[in-house]
């Protein structure tokens, strides 16, 4: 008799008797068979508090208007640093990503220089990172560096004012570019609030609050870096 309700299971039914003593035979589905013969053993138990913290990020693909709004901002930025530094420039978009603001600050490689900036129509701020190596790509080459020759980087020590200086006018061009992208969707000025080399000081937003991050790649014959623009979902609300 064991044998056969063995056999049942593993056959995926199972035998009852009813009040009148017939026998009824039910299919089990894979979930029952998988609950009986492992008794739910290896799957991930999702809390309530769990379930909400999965789901406080925002897939950019609800924001299809961001594709095009960086796109056109690749187009911007290309002719406006073309003209800034007298390079050939080549700028890419290498994706568009969401995440935590907080899990966004911890990844933050260092050196970096971060700009926070305020959407004044929209009254909120966005974050604008620079890594090392655009930083002293675009200070060499604004101050004469000769073409072909990789920048010298100087680590372990702090950016001089020159550097600073010098890269706050990119973030300015940059902006400037944001702004006009996203004009045939939503008019906005973007404008420069603060430098910072510290994300303790960059601080726009709740570490829990999602947010977009898209990420630039800016090359200048054999040399380059990236730039990163993280723009809070809780700013692009009045352009959903």
């Amino acid at each position: 008799m064991a044998q056969d309700g063995q056999n049942n299971l593993t056959r995926g039914t199972r035998t009852d008797v009813s009040p009148d003593g017939e026998s009824v035979s039910n299919i089990l589905n894979q979930d029952e068979i998988d609950s009986l013969l492992n008794d739910g053993a290896g799957r991930e138990e999702h809390t309530g508090v769990q379930a909400l913290l999965n789901t406080s990020t925002v897939s950019y693909e609800r924001l299809p208007m961001l594709e095009i709004v960086f796109d056109r901002l690749v187009r911007l930025m290309s002719t406006t640093l073309r003209n800034f530094t007298q390079f050939n420039i080549e700028i890419t978009l290498e994706g568009i990503d969401t995440m935590r603001f907080g899990d966004y600050l911890d990844a933050v490689a260092q050196p970096s220089m971060m700009s926070v900036f305020k959407a004044e129509e929209w009254d909120n701020y966005g974050l604008m990172t620079i890594d090392s190596s655009l930083i002293y790509t675009m200070v060499d080459v604004l101050l004469g560096g000769r073409r072909g020759t990789a920048a010298m980087r100087l680590e372990g020590r702090p950016f001089t004012v020159i550097e600073r200086n010098l890269i706050e006018k990119m973030v300015h061009l940059v902006l400037s570019d944001l702004s006009a992208a996203f004009d045939p969707l939503s008019p906005v000025t973007f404008r420069f609030d603060r430098l910072e080399t510290n994300p303790k000081f960059a601080m726009i937003s709740r570490p829990s609050n999602a947010a977009v991050v898209a990420k630039f790649r800016i090359d200048m014959e054999d040399r380059g870096g990236r730039i990163e623009l993280l723009l809070p979902y809780a700013m692009l609300e009045p352009v959903r």
